[in-house]
């Protein structure tokens, strides 16, 4: 069975979307579409920014997310998932793209989405950072042993987990991750703690935001990253979606769990087409995987 996902943050490359939107009708009008729902020219930014532009949290979700869409959408009919799941923004990405939500409802959630995060962010400088090389269990037990807030963030794959928290908090666990065998332990750059609890100023207006929005039932399961498990119900999606903003991704658990349920192929859909393939083949090396 194919399944399809769709990445989030750090998905982004100079120039992205350009071919498509100079060799695809369909996806010309989608990138014009974005540019009146966003109120700038995204497409501008995409095409001929820096990475340094692309970084910002406020272009890349939106990026990202316009990327993944128009992507699915020009394979049309072959567009054929038994499943779907998202990284982070990535889920957003995934909700469109099997009917449980319109792009334009999606891209204005992931604009607000991107907008809160980056408000949040500037209001308490914090980071986050990636440990490779050691267990779970064993980060998380550092993590609470510090008196700062630091939290297992994103587990991307068996041996790689990003921990998000307080700048101070970040530093100290680094140092003792460091000691406790960590290979790597290095500092992100990116805007702030994502999927911390320093994203609950975020929380209370994204939670509006989603909670007035239509979703419907999408045509498949889609793997949520609170849980790692398939949904179908419109408002657990909705609370899923919501909690997903101060909570884990759990990308190891929801692979392990798509791979148990019978999912054999995994279909990148969008940005460089590399990073949740990668991760994938860290997390089971017996499914296959390719980009869309």
């Amino acid at each position: 069975m194919n399944a399809y996902v769709f990445p989030g943050q750090s998905a982004q490359f100079e120039g992205m979307g350009k071919d498509l939107y100079e060799n695809s009708e369909l996806a010309k009008n989608l990138f014009e579409d974005a540019n009146k729902i966003l109120g700038y020219r995204i497409s501008d930014v995409m095409f001929e920014g820096t990475s340094e532009d692309l970084m910002q949290t406020k272009i890349t979700q939106p990026a990202v997310f316009l990327h993944s869409i128009t992507k699915a959408k020009i394979a049309g009919d072959e567009f054929k998932p038994d499943a779907v799941a998202g990284h982070s923004l990535g889920e957003f990405s995934a909700l469109v793209a099997c009917g449980a939500m319109s792009f334009e409802d999606g891209l204005n959630l992931v604009k607000k989405r991107a907008l809160a995060m980056q408000k949040a962010c500037e209001a308490t400088p914090s980071t986050m950072a990636a440990i490779v090389g050691l267990e779970d269990n064993i980060i998380e037990k550092i993590c609470e042993e510090i008196d700062d807030i630091v939290v297992p963030a994103n587990y991307n794959s068996p041996g790689q987990l990003v921990i998000s928290g307080s700048i101070s908090g970040i530093d100290m666990a680094v140092e003792k991750l460091k000691e406790a065998g960590a290979k790597r332990a290095i500092v992100l750059q990116v805007g702030g703690a994502f999927h911390s609890p320093l994203m609950e100023p975020a929380l209370e207006e994204l939670g509006k935001a989603i909670e007035n929005t239509k979703i419907g039932t999408p045509i498949c399961p889609i793997y949520q990253n609170v849980n790692a498990l398939p949904e179908k119900n419109p408002q657990k999606i909705k609370a899923n979606l919501i909690a997903q903003l101060t909570s884990p991704v759990r990308w190891t658990q929801t692979i392990q769990n798509m791979v148990k349920d019978g999912f054999n192929n995994y279909i990148e859909v969008g940005g460089n087409g590399k990073v949740l393939r990668g991760l994938i083949r860290r997390i089971d090396r017996s499914v296959g995987s390719e980009a869309l």
